[in-house]
């Protein structure tokens, strides 16, 4: 079964409260985010190949990652891992190459849930409020909609 993505904003606040539950455990959750042969597998919207070009998961360790669509148009991210504990936090930046200068920063925790289930629970701060408001329109909401059921089909397989 596949969950909603819950993005929480307050006007005129430049971050955003996502929210996602899953109906996997918190290890393999977290797996998921931490292995680059999965990461690359279900990060961002359905139709984008993903190649992993840089991967230091652990605190004080970075990544880096393209995405290319159909049409060969080509989308670079990437970040530093601040702090990552696991089955517990990450706390990242993201940087995309078509905003450049503006970063956000995201914490990220993994909450149990009854029956196996687990919770991620975001909290995304940007510059400022525009930088969010452009990030999820120009894809950002659809692609961690799309990202998220997509690591849902992963982890059922």
């Amino acid at each position: 079964m596949s969950h909603p993505v819950v993005i929480a904003t307050t006007p005129g606040q430049p971050y955003a409260e996502i929210t996602r539950e899953f109906d996997a455990s918190v290890g393999a959750v977290f797996r998921a985010h931490a292995l680059a042969d999965m990461y690359k597998n279900w990060i961002g919207p359905r139709g984008l190949e993903t190649t992993v070009t840089h991967w230091g998961f652990r605190s004080g360790g970075g990544y880096a990652f393209e995405q290319v669509d159909p049409e060969g148009n080509r989308y670079a991210f990437r970040g530093v891992f601040h702090t990552v504990r696991e089955n517990e936090i990450i706390i990242q930046t993201f940087e995309w190459d078509g905003a450049p200068d503006e970063v956000s920063m995201d914490v990220l925790r993994f909450e149990e849930l009854p029956d196996g289930r687990s919770r991620i629970v975001d909290h995304s701060v940007f510059a400022t409020v525009e930088a969010m408001e452009g990030m999820m329109s120009q894809g950002g909401a659809d692609g961690l909609r799309e990202g998220y059921e997509r690591l849902d089909e992963l982890l059922a397989s």
